[in-house]
């Protein structure tokens, strides 16, 4: 296991490497020590599904990566804790229906990408 650290000494990062990359699971932390994001690399790429959490505790966004790139489903959350937007990603790029709240969780706004 390896661990990465902030100049003040407390770790940021755990998990493992492989040939000098960052390879399988992955958990960053912020300097208070709670959990900042978890997930996967495939030979220093993202892969796989990451979790990102905001300082405080709550969600701040989620989705998957393939080949280092968004791919799949991805929601975003507001500091409050209701749903920011949510939709769908093809190989880096927003695709399909995406549908945006405020920061109450109504829906504003919806888009679709080709």
């Amino acid at each position: 296991m390896a661990e990465e650290y902030f100049k003040d000494g407390t770790v940021s990062g755990v998990g493992e490497y492989l040939d000098g990359e960052r390879h399988g699971p992955w958990t960053f932390y912020f300097k208070n020590g709670s959990v900042k994001a978890r997930g996967s690399y495939d030979s220093g790429q993202l892969d796989g599904e990451w979790i990102w959490h905001r300082e405080s505790g709550g969600l701040l966004q989620q989705g998957v990566f393939v080949d280092g790139l968004q791919h799949g489903r991805w929601q975003r959350w507001h500091d409050t804790g209701n749903r920011l937007d949510d939709g769908f990603f093809e190989r880096g790029k927003k695709s399909g229906e995406w549908v945006t709240y405020d920061t109450a969780g109504i829906e504003v706004k919806r888009k679709v990408y080709r």
